[in-house]
């Protein structure tokens, strides 16, 4: 598995567990920067990629430290 499927991995594991456990959380990820291309074949970087994980795990983070 190559590093871009690995974070793609674990943005959909984070995701997939705040939606379940924490959907107070949820409708912030909407409000994170990272948005879906409109062009039909976007090319997500990398460090793209890696900066939307780590804004996944703070948002998680922040909120257990709150609560």
């Amino acid at each position: 598995m190559n590093d871009k499927q690995a974070i793609l991995t674990e943005i959909v594991r984070l995701t997939s567990t705040i939606e379940t456990n924490y959907p107070e959380l949820y409708c912030f990820l909407d409000e994170i920067p990272m948005t879906i291309p409109s062009s039909p074949n976007p090319d997500l970087s990398l460090a793209t990629l890696k900066e939307y994980l780590d804004e996944l795990k703070e948002l998680s983070k922040h909120h257990l430290l709150t609560h």
